[in-house]
């Protein structure tokens, strides 16, 4: 699936954090004739809203500040398997495979195809919608048309079938056949349809080598979507009017090519155990460890049973690397400050931005501070290219009064969309990737706009931090959290504080690690957001820039995957809900996910934790019982997304709830991993008590502590009146003491 990028000028960076003498390399289309501008700014502040500090950036200079000549570059959609070795050949032969197809009535989806562009050579087994199974063989000579035959009987959704394919050129008989493998006696969909060619036939491989899940040509077109299972190449004419050809190749046949999916599960490698060795790479991240047609419902981890997952679910929107041509880059130099950074560019009245981060050496932090951002960019991947459905007449004269960004996903899905959508094929997206312009991860960027205002969310959310640490004096430096996962906890070791910003809800089983060590450590973590740690992924070194997300049983979900098909393929652990894993948010922050709403804030109420010895010095100077009913994210600090305190799920036994949120409104629910019935929950509360927002200390025994507020909004109050506020003079409080080496007292 090819789809042409009608924007006029948009680009991403091959990385999202860069230290001392790395390089980032940055990837522009430009539809324009005249040249683009490009230059370096330093990000402070990302939110439009004419109510607060504004959009602030601090020009930098830097070697590629300056015109770069336009070029279009566009994106090719679909996943696929290419075979380059592969050159199939001979008098006879005939092509297997079991499917389980997603969207049966799209015609000229290649099954397996070695088809050449042009016709000349090869053959194609094709989905081709109402015609069902259908096999394309070019003519000898390369002249003429392509022959064709087909069974005439169009495919169930989501249903298994035997589809075969068979040339013989001595007798020049072809045969395609589909037969059903779930016995639904109540439609007759199997058949097989045979008749001698028109003329002699030319079965060679073409020269750009054999594809699975697609026809071929360049760009790859004619994606298939559905599970494809154990497709094989064998040396023999068409078999009798009977019986479907096994699943496996009979032992008796010349074997020419046997592509086990079950085999290097983790990997971006389909390998051949025929004797030609034809192995291939798969093309856009489909995805793999899903159940096929022998799964048998006993075993649900892959690593147990792999033979019972030998399919995979290919799509003809995935979308892994753009694989843009490069047309700037920069190094990052030894006294550039750690920060939050982009290019900016601009070609007459198109501008764009490509952010990314810098971050000191690692165990070497910037001297003089004692402060580290992580910044959840798991979870700016996630939700990478989010169609909300929002993008209405409403959404765009505010983006235009305010300056924001208009262009959504909802508008231009031709970068693929985020793993909170669906495929075409009405399956879940469980696969997100930075290698690709990611719409919202800029600055301007709303994500919500109806009658109570305009709410943003991830990264120009975050930038409500950055611009407070600045306003404030702080010195600070900033990590990503796959920084975290790669180097561990040595990155943040040098630090006293940790901090995170608004949504933090993504991350690796070497991310909590990291952050588990540095509390036992005497570290001090500052958790100021809400829903965070909540969602297990997966990454693989061999596949830069990808995050696979797995939604399991339970937890809030955009889609559930679908039973058996819990674990990740990258690393074989069970995925969904970090609690399903028994690493629920309590245990390291104090608070987990509890209730959820529409983006609206609302405000914590004081509660007699904030008068406690341990705690009292968080507020001083702060006498007011209600705190942050004020902010620029929903109008209060307490708001859309809500985490409490739980002692049962793993909240310390001295943890201090020093405010609590209230009057969230009738559109906040309850998460569904703490409802037994409608009306009993997990803790025993009623379900209205559990929405709520719980402001909570702890020390941690080694010295350290850890701060919470449990709500997505917060950091969005941190800028009101001047900076001057509750909000902002809480967080100052703990930020100072948590920065002090004095340890804490347990």
């Amino acid at each position: 699936m090819t789809t042409s990028n009608d924007i006029p000028l948009i680009g991403y960076a091959d990385r999202l954090s860069a230290g001392p003498g790395e390089t980032v390399e940055f990837k522009v289309s430009s539809r324009s004739e005249r040249p683009f501008e490009a230059r370096l700014v330093r990000v402070i502040c990302g939110d439009p809203n004419p109510e607060g500090p504004g959009v602030k950036e601090t020009p930098v200079p830097s070697d590629f500040e300056g015109s770069w000549p336009s070029r279009a570059q566009d994106a090719h959609l679909g996943s696929h398997a290419r075979v380059r070795a592969a050159r199939p050949e001979g008098a006879a032969m005939t092509v297997v495979a079991t499917v389980w197809p997603t969207r049966p009535e799209v015609e000229g989806q290649g099954i397996v195809s070695w088809l050449s562009g042009d016709g000349r050579t090869g053959v194609a087994l094709v989905l081709d919608g109402p015609r069902g199974a259908v096999l394309r063989a070019a003519p000898a000579g390369g002249g003429g048309a392509v022959e064709e035959i087909a069974v005439g009987k169009p495919l169930r959704p989501r249903a298994w079938y035997r589809v075969w394919a068979s040339v013989d050129t001595d007798s020049g008989t072809l045969t395609v056949g589909q037969a059903s493998l779930d016995g639904c006696a109540v439609v007759d969909d199997a058949g097989t349809a045979r008749r001698r060619a028109d003329g002699p036939l030319s079965p060679a491989g073409a020269g750009e080598g054999l594809f699975i899940a697609a026809l071929g040509g360049d760009p790859v077109g004619g994606h298939f979507n559905g599970k494809i299972e154990r497709p094989y190449i064998v040396g023999t004419g068409p078999g009798g009017a009977g019986s479907p050809p096994p699943r496996e190749p009979d032992p008796t046949a010349p074997l020419i090519a046997d592509w086990d999916f079950s085999s290097e599960i983790p990997s971006q490698r389909v390998v051949d155990g025929g004797p030609n060795g034809w192995h291939g790479e798969l093309v856009n991240l489909p995805a793999r460890a899903m159940k096929g047609s022998v799964w048998t419902g006993e075993e649900h981890c892959w690593r147990h049973a792999p033979g019972q997952y030998g399919a995979i679910h290919f799509h003809d929107d995935d979308l892994h690397d753009c694989g843009w041509e490069t047309d700037f880059s920069f190094t990052v130099p030894g006294d550039l400050p750690s920060g939050a950074y982009a290019a900016r560019l601009r070609c007459g009245e198109h501008e764009d931005m490509i952010p990314f981060f810098v971050r000191p050496r690692t165990g070497s932090p910037s001297s003089g501070t004692a402060i580290c951002v992580l910044v959840p960019t798991f979870t700016y991947t996630v939700y990478g290219n989010y169609s909300r459905g929002l993008t209405n007449d409403e959404y765009r004269a505010r983006a235009r009064a305010w300056g924001a960004r208009e262009l959504t996903a909802d508008d231009h899905r031709e970068y693929g969309l985020s793993t909170y959508n669906f495929h075409q094929d009405g399956s879940g997206i469980c696969f997100a990737s930075r290698l690709r312009p990611v719409l919202n991860l800029r600055s301007a960027f709303l994500a919500y706009v109806d009658e109570r205002g305009s709410g943003l969310r991830h990264y120009p959310a975050d930038t409500h931090l950055f611009d407070w640490l600045e306003a404030c004096g702080y010195r600070y430096d900033v990590v990503t959290d796959e920084d975290l996962h790669r180097d561990g906890h040595d990155l943040i070791a040098p630090y006293r504080v940790v901090m995170t910003a608004s949504h933090p809800e993504y991350h690796t089983a070497r991310t909590l690690d990291a952050l588990e060590r540095f509390l036992d450590g005497g570290g001090r973590l500052m958790y100021l957001g809400g829903n965070g740690f909540y969602w297990r992924v997966a990454v693989h070194d061999d596949v830069p820039g990808a995050v696979e997300i797995r939604r399991a049983e339970g937890g809030i979900r955009a889609w559930a995957a679908d039973p058996g098909e819990y674990y990740n393929a990258f690393d074989g652990q069970y995925g969904g809900l970090w609690r399903r894993n028994d690493r629920p948010p309590q245990r390291l922050a104090g608070v987990g996910f509890s209730g959820q709403g529409q983006f609206v804030g609302s405000y914590y109420v004081r509660a007699p934790g904030a008068d406690d010895p341990r705690a009292a010095w968080i507020f001083e100077g702060v006498p007011d019982r209600i705190l942050g009913d004020f902010g620029l994210s929903g109008g209060g600090a307490a708001g859309f997304e809500l985490d409490r305190v739980d002692h049962r799920l793993g909240s310390p036994p001295n943890t201090l709830i020093l405010a609590t949120s209230e009057q969230h409104g009738d559109t906040f629910v309850v998460v569904p991993e703490e409802l037994l019935t409608h009306l009993a929950t997990w803790p025993g509360e009623p379900p209205e008590a559990l929405i709520r927002s719980d402001m909570a200390f702890f020390e941690t025994g080694h010295g350290g502590a850890v701060f919470s507020v449990g709500s997505i909004t917060y950091c969005g109050s941190l800028a009101h009146d001047g900076y001057d506020n509750n909000i902002s003079r809480i967080t100052r409080n703990v930020l100072d003491r948590f920065a002090d080496p004095t340890p804490f007292d347990p």
